[in-house]
């Protein structure tokens, strides 16, 4: 056993990073969860109205990475947002194979209707942190995104007709 393995083995599982990553999630999601709840949003919807809200209209492919979200999975999801009203899809003029997905203004209401829940619950996460560390977890997350790697663009534009890449998962980032 080499040095490495034998740190692994030694390590509590409370302290595997991918788990604390995860029950961090966990914790922030559980101040967004019952706002969202409440608008009948699902945490993948809100991701993809949230990215698209930031960015504008965009490619799917790009909305995939962004979100971390799954070709396939996004393009059911879009189906069901398309027919809710929530987003309109259109063909990309330079490539008939690639859609660009913007929001409709019912989303843009849901979003601005929503707003002041979400600033509230961003508000009480900075004042359990505080504002140091909250800032030091930021810039700590984009370290770690940007040291470790997300999936690059290229493999984001393979996702445009709603194909997923096929070794690498889009889940690599937290909500």
């Amino acid at each position: 056993m080499t040095k490495i393995q034998k740190k692994t083995a030694e390590r509590p599982a409370r302290r595997s990073l991918p788990l604390l990553l995860l029950q961090t999630r966990e914790a922030v999601m559980s101040h967004f969860r019952p706002l969202l709840r409440e608008h009948g949003v699902s945490e993948q919807q809100w991701r993809v109205i949230r990215a698209l809200q930031d960015g504008g209209p965009m490619e799917m492919g790009r909305l995939a990475n962004i979100c971390s979200l799954h070709g396939p999975s996004l393009t059911g999801m879009l189906t069901r947002m398309d027919q809710a009203n929530f987003v309109t899809r259109s063909r990309f003029e330079g490539d008939q194979r690639k859609w660009i997905v913007a929001l409709t203004p019912k989303a843009e209401t849901l979003f601005d209707s929503m707003r002041s829940g979400m600033q509230l619950q961003y508000a009480l996460i900075e004042q359990k942190l505080g504002r140091e560390d909250l800032t030091a977890l930021y810039a700590m997350l984009d370290t770690v995104i940007e040291r470790l790697g997300g999936v690059p663009d290229e493999e984001a534009a393979d996702v445009g007709n709603g194909a997923a890449p096929a070794s690498k998962s889009r889940r690599n980032r937290p909500t």
